[in-house]
């Protein structure tokens, strides 16, 4: 006698992740800016204020995190002078190239004893096997935990990557202040959120938060030229 509906064992739900979206040309960042405006009146409004944001794609790779890297707190044309003198005495600037160089001629390009110590971890870290191209093919929790188990790459770091080396269409940076004052002028909150609380308003922009991001940026930038914000 075959066995009763309530004896047989339930079938096992297998879940896939999902293919990471990526981000190639200004026609995905169109794709998702029409997507948002449908998911949400207050980036509709944005994008009416400001229009589309710029792609803002760049290689990934060794070079593409050493930017990143070389850029924090510093100003664009101080990270532009830096990059300049690193991309000379680096030739050519990859992982094993750097790692034939002393610290005194990094820092001798204007490279700070911990941004240094960063690409120090992050040549290790590829010496170790990690491609950082192929974090393409890896949902975004995965290739986060990758870049941010590198000693000096932290949330804001492993997510300007994903968004603008590999293009992940769903990172957010919830940590970065102008996303913060951007999202408090665009929503008329009485301060600027935290990183907590952004990524929570966030969640509504999925599967293209990479895209909001963008916008949100391109937003802030706008404000910026206009006296008296607080932004």
């Amino acid at each position: 006698m075959p066995p009763s509906r309530k004896s047989r064992p339930a079938a096992t739900l297998i879940r896939h992740p999902a293919p990471v979206r990526i981000i190639e040309s200004d026609l995905d960042v169109l794709a998702g800016i029409e997507a948002l405006r449908r998911k949400c009146d207050v980036l509709r409004r944005v994008h009416g204020i400001v229009g589309d944001p710029p792609l803002r794609r760049r290689a990934p790779g060794f070079d593409g995190l050493a930017r990143i890297i070389v850029g924090q707190q510093v100003s664009v044309a101080s990270a532009n002078a830096i990059w300049a003198r690193l991309e000379v005495a680096v030739v050519p600037l990859t992982a094993s190239r750097m790692s034939e160089l002393s610290d005194e001629v990094l820092s001798g390009a204007g490279l700070s004893r911990p941004k240094v110590r960063t690409l120090r971890a992050v040549v290790a870290a590829v010496g170790d096997g990690l491609d950082l191209t192929a974090l393409a093919t890896m949902p975004e929790d995965d290739a986060r935990a990758a870049l941010t188990s590198i000693s000096g790459i932290g949330p804001w770091t492993a997510d300007v990557y994903l968004m603008f080396c590999v293009g992940n269409a769903d990172v957010f940076a919830p940590g970065d202040l102008a996303l913060q004052a951007a999202a408090a002028l665009a929503f008329d909150l009485p301060e600027r959120p935290d990183a907590l609380a952004l990524a929570t308003l966030a969640e509504r922009w999925r599967p293209w938060r990479g895209v909001a991001a963008r916008l949100l940026w391109h937003f802030y930038a706008h404000q910026k030229t206009k006296p008296g914000l607080p932004v």
